[in-house]
């Protein structure tokens, strides 16, 4: 750090030429989340509104610094002579009015806009790679907490130590980008937010599930609710079918939807229809992927293994969120149940910030977003961004200077052999 430290100072005579994080975020998208949340504010303040977006995406950058290390640090308060420095119980009051509702929107305008970016540059065979899983997050132990979003319970009766935010994740597998999400209280099934995750899947797509997903409404309501929208879903031991066509290895298979299923959602069919693939897993133990890639001509067996193959990289997702972003901490740091959700937002918009930085440096150099080191990117940028707050620059969030990039190119992972 010293040593680059000492190289920027030798190199900076002259102010540095940036590149904007504003040219990702634009103060548009943050002026629409505040204005259609109705939170903007009316009266000047030293945070308003929109200062305070830019303050959650930052603390999601800086997990282990306080809230006032962050304003002061990054400069993030407007000017003001008379009171150089925002006290703690301003910058809390602050976060407090805008709430978790325009952390929300930006993610979302921001997410659906990204994903579309580069969309094209990774395709397979002319559909988009999707993911989608579940994950869970711990929050601080304090009683409205623990009412409002519950906590795992055991076999013997004992409940978990601290209260857990379930949420599921649509996640670009190429990228990593967070497409769309929901999170809620524990006691959520997965399966409810993955219905409501449904409309977020693009036409033109292939979305790889977890077999937790395997249901008639979710995946049927996948493929009938848009156009050339397809799934790879794991079969479970006991589910149950009819050959109709095809090899003992690549079938066509029909299952029945259950009445319960049926009566749930009057729109579902008797029967529905998928392709049934056996894979042998380098464990030499044998698995049934379903898919409603039907043309088994353009989507070879080992096409689709291939794919399902690549679902795992959502859990490196989580791994990249939950461990390097915060840190390993145990419990996210808001105490409150509004700042939980405010925070969760915030902390998607800083991921998904960091992804589409790195994903536009692999595209520059052509190599794949995955084969940059996340933990050297994450921390190349956090440094980037206090160097760009000391200087003279008149940004609302720090901006990250060109070389940024250039140095992200440095940082592709290196091949360990012998690793899976």
């Amino acid at each position: 750090m010293l040593d680059d430290a000492l190289h920027f100072l030798v190199q900076a005579q002259e102010d540095p030429d940036w590149a904007r994080l504003g040219r990702h975020l634009p103060s548009e998208w943050i002026e629409q989340a505040v204005v259609h949340t109705g939170k903007a504010s009316i009266r000047r303040r030293r945070l308003p509104a929109e200062q305070v977006v830019w303050l959650v995406v930052a603390l999601a950058l800086y997990r282990h610094q306080s809230i006032s290390e962050v304003v002061d640090d990054l400069d993030l308060a407007l000017p003001d002579v008379q009171a150089p420095f925002v006290s703690k119980s301003a910058v809390a009051q602050a976060r407090q009015r805008v709430g978790a509702e325009p952390l929300r929107a930006l993610f979302e305008i921001s997410a659906k806009a990204w994903s579309e970016q580069d969309r094209k540059q990774y395709l397979f065979k002319g559909l988009s790679l999707y993911a989608m899983d579940g994950t869970t997050l711990k929050t601080a132990d304090t009683p409205e907490q623990r009412d409002h979003f519950g906590e795992q319970s055991y076999a013997s009766g004992r409940i978990a130590s601290y209260p857990q935010v379930r949420g599921v994740t649509l996640t670009a597998v190429p990228t990593h980008l967070i497409r769309d999400a929901k999170f809620g209280p524990y006691g959520i099934n997965e399966m409810l937010h993955a219905k409501e995750l449904l409309a977020s899947i693009p036409d033109d797509s292939l979305t790889v599930f977890d077999k937790g997903f395997l249901s008639a409404e979710i995946l049927c309501g996948l493929t009938v609710g848009g156009t050339n929208r397809h799934f790879i879903i794991p079969a479970k031991s006991n589910t149950k079918w009819e050959v109709v066509g095809g090899t003992a290895d690549d079938a066509m298979i029909e299952m029945r939807v259950s009445p319960q299923a049926r009566k749930k959602c009057p729109d579902l069919p008797e029967t529905w229809r998928a392709r049934a693939i056996t894979i042998i897993d380098q464990s030499a133990r044998k698995h049934v992927l379903l898919t409603s890639l039907c043309d088994t001509k353009r989507y070879t067996a080992k096409d689709v293994a291939t794919c399902y193959t690549r679902r795992w990289q959502i859990e490196t997702s989580y791994r990249e969120l939950k461990q390097t972003m915060m840190g390993r901490a145990l419990t996210l740091r808001s105490r409150t149940v509004e700042g939980v959700y405010q925070e969760i937002w915030g902390t998607l918009t800083a991921y998904n910030l960091i992804r589409l930085e790195i994903a536009k440096a692999a595209l520059a150099v052509k190599c794949e977003p995955t084969e940059v080191s996340f933990i050297r990117a994450f921390h190349v940028i956090q440094y980037e961004l206090h160097w760009a707050a000391v200087t003279r620059s008149h940004g609302k969030l720090p901006a990250l200077m060109q070389r940024l990039r250039q140095r992200l190119l440095m940082l592709l992972n290196e091949e360990r052999p012998g690793r899976k």
